[in-house]
């Protein structure tokens, strides 16, 4: 899939690693904001399984690496909803960590391929533990990374 005003790199033709290159004469981004859209475009083509790398990033399965920081709210203590966002971490690959709050919601951080962070933030919407009722879920602080942070998905006492 590619969008309108971008171009594979010719280092493709070569069997060089695929990058993504905005192709626009009319409108040039400058510095900083090039690297903010060209960091959006990467975790965008990643969550549509578009192969897409930028240079000096760790990939896993393919996909661009991030972390998302995270709080569930609605009935999410005393029904094991810790226990079962850690056992979905681990099967999807996810390093990271889960925690009760003192207000009562749960709250946390993933790391992982951009794929599977996002089936995990849909399983945290829509899904949990069998006894719990989400009210909403809030994820912050999205972005890319170059290593994970964490070797497995821990809860948090």
């Amino acid at each position: 899939m590619i969008l309108p005003g971008l171009r594979v790199c010719h280092c493709l033709e070569k069997g060089g690693a695929p990058r993504w290159a905005a192709e626009s004469p009319r409108h040039r981004i400058r510095g900083s904001a090039r690297l903010a859209g060209v960091g959006l475009l990467i975790t965008l083509l990643s969550a549509f399984g578009c192969c897409a790398q930028a240079p000096g990033l760790s990939m896993a399965e393919g996909n661009t690496l991030v972390s998302v920081d995270y709080e569930i709210f609605g009935k999410v203590q005393g029904v094991f909803f810790r226990k079962y966002t850690q056992a979905e971490s681990k099967k999807l690959g996810l390093v990271g960590w889960v925690q009760n709050t003192d207000w009562g919601t749960v709250q946390g951080q993933l790391q992982g391929p951009v794929s599977k962070v996002r089936h995990m933030q849909e399983w945290l919407q829509t899904r949990g533990s069998p006894k719990s009722h989400i009210d909403r879920a809030s994820f912050d602080n999205e972005k890319v990374i170059s290593k994970l942070d964490y070797s497995d998905f821990q809860i948090v006492k």
